[in-house]
């Protein structure tokens, strides 16, 4: 099984793509709701965050990791790799090698939580790889909880979103990379506001299509992984109102989730 966690609901984007582009594969997803959001919590937070709801995806059955969550990976990320024997996937690099590709001007856009932009990790891997590239990053900590809260097409989200991008599109950015699985819930308000010439990248597809040429390269781990039936299962460590409709506007269908004491 396919183990996928994040800080909400915002790694079920991340989950939705796995589940079209790598059919097959039974996925466990976990949504830590009870801590969300997690961009502003302390690097010894996240950490031990990430540590457990890894240990509870593998108790269930997973025997691959998808961290989906930019703030858990920028800072957890390594730790994990470390502590546990099984693949760990994460969604920045799949992100950073698609803007690398997708950019022109080599001027790209960062938006994400307070503890992804703190650690400063997109610079890092996209300026190792291409070191004339000049990366500008903008902290958004207020649009995770609007979209837990479900406010994807009100006044105020536009208005928050404008404001944190005004200062990307000062800088003639060409590509932006949405350094957050919540904000492809919001892809349709950060179109308009950062430019329509301007390509955006979702880390979710691409975490996605990451993790198809991961198990293509790897048979072995692929077959391991699948099972003659696939069931997906999605727990969460809260369940506040909103959480419901904004699973099954995400899926298109009706999901059920199971809260639990992770």
């Amino acid at each position: 099984m396919i183990g996928i966690f994040d800080s909400g609901l915002g790694g079920m984007t991340v989950t939705r793509a796995i589940e079209q582009l790598c059919p097959g594969y039974p996925l466990l997803y976990f949504g830590d709701l009870i801590h969300t959001p997690y961009g502003p919590k302390s690097s010894e937070a996240l950490t031990e965050y990430a540590i457990r709801n890894t240990e509870f995806l593998i108790a269930q059955g997973a025997s691959l990791i998808v961290i989906a969550c930019n703030s858990a990976a920028s800072i957890a990320g390594n730790v994990l790799r470390e502590k546990f024997s099984c693949p760990i996937i994460d969604v920045i690099e799949p992100a950073v090698n698609q803007a690398i590709v997708s950019s022109t001007n080599g001027t790209i856009g960062v938006i994400g939580t307070q503890a992804t932009i703190k650690s400063d990790v997109y610079p890092q891997k996209i300026l190792a790889k291409r070191p004339h590239y000049r990366v500008h990053s903008q902290a958004c900590p207020l649009l995770v909880p609007l979209v837990e809260e479900g406010w994807l097409n009100r006044r105020e989200t536009k208005t928050i979103t404008k404001k944190y991008l005004q200062p990307l599109r000062c800088k003639q950015v060409d590509t932006l990379i949405l350094g957050c699985t919540h904000y492809p819930m919001l892809k349709h308000v950060i179109r308009p506001r950062i430019g329509k010439r301007v390509k955006i990248i979702d880390s979710s597809t691409e975490t996605a299509l990451f993790l198809k040429n991961f198990l293509d390269k790897n048979p072995e781990i692929a077959k391991g992984l699948s099972s003659q039936k696939v069931t997906n299962r999605f727990f969460v460590s809260d369940l506040p109102a909103p959480t419901q409709s904004l699973a099954q506007s995400i899926f298109g269908r009706p999901v059920h989730l199971e809260k639990v004491h992770a």
